[in-house]
This record gives structure tokens, sequence and C-alpha cells, in this order.
């Protein structure tokens, strides 16, 4: 049963278009193992969504992967985090050897207060960059 996990396609951010929008013009806040860049979401989208970019500096497939699977896992797991009308970018700037979800969750909480204030930039930046011709 391919996608019954309970993360569908309006959940994620999935075109390159919306990817570089997100990461040139986000704001940005880094952990030991991951880069978050946050921007509105736009016009007619709903809810946050989540884009994961993991490059191969970061490991083989099933690692990369691995990571990928941990930051949705995580993601899910801290709806607080992500305030409606944000779209998030998380860049696996390394890889996460042993880690498992608990301490990915835990890493995205202890900069629970930072990523409040960065949507909070974004949130409020928006609709002035929306009413634009």
């Amino acid at each position: 049963m391919p996608g019954s996990a309970g993360f569908p396609s309006s959940a994620r951010v999935r075109k390159r278009a919306e990817f570089q929008r997100i990461q040139s013009g986000g704001r940005r806040v880094t952990t030991e193992h991951f880069v978050f860049v946050l921007a509105a979401t736009p016009e007619g989208m709903r809810g946050p969504r989540l884009g994961i970019t993991a490059s191969r500096k970061v490991g083989v497939a099933v690692v990369r992967n691995r990571a990928k699977r941990l930051c949705r896992v995580a993601f899910r797991s801290t709806p607080e985090l992500w305030p409606v009308g944000c779209d998030v970018v998380v860049i696996v700037r390394k890889s996460l050897g042993e880690l498992g979800a608990a301490a990915v969750i835990s890493e995205w909480r202890a900069v629970a207060a930072v990523l409040g204030r960065r949507a909070r930039d974004v949130a409020s930046a928006a609709p002035a960059r929306h009413k634009e011709p």
C-alpha cells in the first residue's frame, strides 16, 4: 500500500521551483545535523509543507533515505513547530549515524524558539510579497 504512511502530497514540497523559491528567499535555522529553511506558503496552499534535501555528502542512498524517513517522522511528530502557511525545507547536513527518531525530534525541539521566531518573520513578510503585481 504505497502512500499509506500518512504523508500526502499536499503536505510535501515537490517541485524544483518550489525548493528554489524557499531556499532563495527563506529564513534559515541551523543545528548540528540539519538546516531548516522556512518560507511563506504560496496563496491557495494550506498547512505546513515539508521538503527534504539530502546530498551525496550525507552518504550512500540507504543512508540518505533513512535520514529522509527520520525527517518525515520528526515533522509529523512535531506539529507545534510548524505554523499553517509555512513551507519548510530540511537540509540534512551530515549523516545521522545511529541517531533514532527520538534524537532527531529532540534536536528539532531544542531550536523550537528560533523556529517560531523565523516562522513569525516569514508570516509577517508574506502578505507584502503576495500583494505585488
